[in-house]
């Protein structure tokens, strides 16, 4: 690929116009085309940012020639069915997170990228966060120290919403868990890796929708306590703690612009903000990887994404969270 690297994006919701801005700051990468099932908010989609191919079918975008890899944003219902279909017409794919809603979906996902020999990835977009990226460096270095304590939340009040609308609705895996959850999850995961034990509860809303959970992480030498949540807001500074300092990350931490260190009673704050909204280092991610002929990245591989997905259906069943489409 000398050329620019040609996106196109399915599902044109409040994310994807962050990804199309961002997409825009990519020198060797450029929006081609975009797709929603309704044609005039894709006419309008692509006039906004200037894209010369809108359609109103999915299946039209999948059939572009003109298209290297998809971008999708969809629910997180739809997320396996289109990244396979994308997949099967030869279409690198890049999956808003969750990549899919429980286990067997990922696992499916990924047989189907590498029988098409086509990169996959989940767009975790925190783990390309250069705040988040540099603490992950500093903890492997031994910077604290070895890690004993990592806390992280993400919470915001969602229950006056539209109780058809994707959070609140069980039918779209409505829920804090799936949505925001994955994150205090991810950081858990990046920075300890997989718990030896997990211990949850879960509190519902009257739609039967997950409404508050919280976790925590038990490892041999550390605990992660872990908290997703629609019924209020929290602070969303994330805590790591070692034998030899702390590393916060400032609100909102996953999608951070800065980080302290404490040590000896001092705190030394560091400035790292993300270029645009945050999207556009996942988008080199993705480029780099195209370019170097990979199905996969192992910043965040299949298997990490794997691994994402089988924790949560861990707490899912400590708790009874299940969705009417998957009985």
């Amino acid at each position: 690929m000398d050329q620019k690297i040609r996106w196109g994006i399915i599902g044109l919701g409040n994310i994807a116009h962050h990804f199309a801005k961002d997409l825009g700051l990519v020198k060797d990468g450029e929006l081609v085309a975009v797709a929603s099932r309704n044609k005039d908010k894709a006419s309008e989609f692509a006039k906004a940012y200037q894209v010369g191919s809108a359609y109103g079918s999915y299946a039209e975008l999948m059939e572009d020639k003109e298209v290297d890899v998809i971008y999708i944003a969809t629910p997180h219902t739809s997320h396996a069915e289109l990244s396979i279909l994308c997949m099967e017409h030869g279409k690198h794919v890049l999956c808003e997170k969750p990549m899919g809603v429980n286990r067997k979906e990922v696992e499916q996902m990924i047989a189907v990228a590498q029988k098409q020999e086509v990169f996959l990835m989940e767009a975790l977009w925190s783990r390309f966060n250069p705040t988040i990226y540099k603490v992950k460096e500093l903890v492997d270095q031994g910077t604290i120290g070895d890690i004993a304590y990592l806390h992280a939340n993400f919470a915001f009040y969602a229950l006056d919403r539209d109780e058809k609308s994707r959070l609140l609705n069980p039918d779209l895996a409505g829920g804090s868990l799936l949505d925001i959850g994955i994150y205090p999850i991810f950081l858990a995961y990046l920075i300890l890796g997989k718990p030896d034990r997990v211990l949850s509860a879960a509190n519902f809303h009257t739609t039967g929708i997950e409404a508050q959970t919280s976790m925590i992480f038990s490892y041999k030498n550390a605990q992660a306590v872990l908290y997703s949540g629609l019924k209020s807001k929290s602070e969303m500074r994330a805590e790591l703690s070692g034998s030899q300092g702390s590393i916060f990350i400032e609100p909102r931490w996953h999608e951070a612009s800065a980080y302290s260190i404490e040590k000896e009673g001092s705190e030394e704050r560091f400035e790292l903000p993300p270029t645009g909204k945050g999207y556009f280092h996942e988008i080199l991610e993705v480029q780099a990887c195209l370019r170097a002929n990979k199905t996969q990245s192992m910043l965040w591989s299949h298997q990490n994404s794997l691994d994402l997905i089988e924790l949560m259906d861990l707490v899912r069943a400590q708790n009874n969270i299940t969705f009417p489409f998957e009985s």
